[in-house]
């Protein structure tokens, strides 16, 4: 299909109504011509992420799912708790296009040179709305692939390669030598791990199955520690003590383990303290909480002295701080080693349809190590 077939292209778009209900359904949108800077790009190949179920789901309670519809047109509702409906006020009986980042073909481009230059080439993009079969976006917010790399190669090219690298440009912005990542066997925890041997930083990963630390230690990843062993909190500080890591990016967001880590971080750095201190080691101690695979509290027993935070960190903001000169330079290394170090593996690939099916909203919606479903759009 060329750029002159294209008038109408399907969307996936997830409605949060004012019945407290949620409704994910496929839209039939017109596909609008590029203006000067723009171009037209025919999604090939579109992640699932973890960051993207907030906007894909609304917070309802997914095991309450009804399926109807078409095979090529499925309708999903779930019911939204009433204590969660309070804080999706600013959505609702909106139809919401979803999916962060993605990639395909440009078909169509304005009158811009830099936009001209990019016909025909297979490019990434991190702009929303990418579970559509068309996207139409800037010129300057595409990330072209070098030749010989395909849409599937290259579709998760922002989320983690970005968010592994934007780990530990942080790190370094705020003065500490290594860093502790935890769901540490994720797509983005391998790809933190080669970043970390290639740049010669201390990472210590944490993990809960003894399957995730092999996977790891065939990366090369020298500290894993077992959260469901019984020696993790000695296993955590021995690794703390050797690497002096006080900088951790914590993926479950829930339960213990945040501070945990800052227990841990206080116990290694008691250690080496010259004398005692009833308000505890003056070493700062710093967790990000970046997602949320546990969406229950987050549970701190303080003791862990007085120097140390608990914060939120995000990709957005954080490229918005660094600005577009550090944000080029990290994704001009996506690029040149997006088949090495931020080469991603999927187990599903479905289509837009497919991606709405009982079978696969229970699978990607674990959030399940090495269980990564990639979205083709243009194909049925």
């Amino acid at each position: 299909m060329n750029a002159q077939d294209v008038s109408m292209g399907l969307q996936l778009q997830s409605t949060v109504n004012s019945d407290n209900s949620l409704e994910l359904s496929l839209a039939e949108v017109a596909v609008p011509e590029p203006r000067e800077n723009q171009v037209l790009i025919r999604v090939e190949a579109s992640p699932i992420n973890p960051s993207d179920l907030g906007l894909l789901f609304g917070n309802a309670d997914m095991t309450t799912a009804q399926y109807s519809g078409t095979a090529d047109r499925p309708i999903v509702k779930a019911d939204i708790p009433a204590a969660a409906i309070a804080s999706m006020a600013a959505r609702l009986d909106q139809p919401m296009p979803v999916g962060n980042e993605g990639s395909g073909t440009v078909i169509a481009a304005g009158s811009d040179a830099d936009a001209q230059a990019l016909l025909g080439q297979t490019v990434a993009i991190l702009g929303g709305a990418m579970y559509a079969q068309y996207r139409l976006i800037k010129a300057d917010q595409c990330l072209p692939m070098p030749e010989g790399v395909s849409a599937a190669e290259c579709a998760s090219c922002f989320v983690n390669p970005l968010t592994s690298q934007g780990m530990v440009e942080t790190m370094r912005m705020e003065g500490h030598k290594a860093l502790i990542h935890t769901a540490a066997a994720s797509n983005l925890g391998q790809m933190l791990v080669k970043i970390c041997l290639q740049d010669s930083v201390d990472l210590v990963n944490i993990v809960r199955r003894p399957e995730q630390v092999e996977i790891l230690q065939a990366l090369g990843a020298k500290y894993v520690c077992n959260s469901s062993l019984p020696s993790f909190m000695k296993d955590l500080t021995d690794a703390l003590a050797e690497t002096g890591a006080t900088i951790a990016f914590d993926a479950t967001g829930g339960g213990e383990l945040a501070g945990q880590i800052l227990t841990a971080m206080e116990n290694a750095a008691n250690r080496t303290a010259g004398e005692y201190s009833r308000y505890g080691s003056a070493v700062h101690k710093q967790v990000y909480i970046y997602g949320g695979l546990d969406r229950g509290p987050t549970i701190v027993n303080r003791a862990f002295g007085m120097a140390w935070g608990i914060g939120g960190w995000l990709l957005p903001p954080f490229l918005q701080k660094v600005g577009p000169e550090v944000a080029n330079r990290l994704r001009a290394r996506v690029a040149a080693e997006i088949k090495t170090t931020f080469a991603s593996s999927y187990t599903q690939e479905v289509s837009l349809a497919g991606m709405l099916s009982a079978d696969a909203i229970a699978s990607y919606g674990k959030q399940a190590t090495s269980e990564k479903y990639l979205v083709t759009p243009n194909q049925t």
